[in-house]
């Protein structure tokens, strides 16, 4: 006798517009991932190359970095529902360096 509150539940799940909106950024920020792992291969490489030529590591791509994998860990915290914060460009810039400060994310 449960089925048809199955059916209505599902329903109801499947026409909240909360969850299609969240399920469009998703998409979204999946394709931004892909393109700031691209960037962050390229710093990588850069960082490579500066201390094979020249001993050291560029300070300016080491902060760069920094922040790619800070953005990077934002994105992934959002697109694997551990918070509802979307990042930049929906967020500040500045919080690049700062981590999300919601409820249900425990570092």
């Amino acid at each position: 006798m449960q089925k048809p509150f199955i059916n209505r539940e599902i329903r109801r799940h499947l026409k909240e517009t909360n969850t299609w909106q969240r399920i469009f950024f998703m998409l979204v920020f999946a394709f931004i991932l892909g393109f700031v792992r691209l960037i962050l291969w390229v710093v990588i490489l850069f960082q490579v190359g500066s201390k094979l030529l020249t001993g050291q590591d560029n300070p300016h791509a080491r902060q760069l970095g920094a922040q790619l994998a800070v953005y990077l860990y934002q994105v992934l915290l959002f697109l694997t529902f551990n918070t509802d914060q979307m990042p930049f460009p929906f967020a500040e810039l500045e919080n690049l360096g700062k981590l999300p400060s919601t409820g249900r994310h425990r570092p």
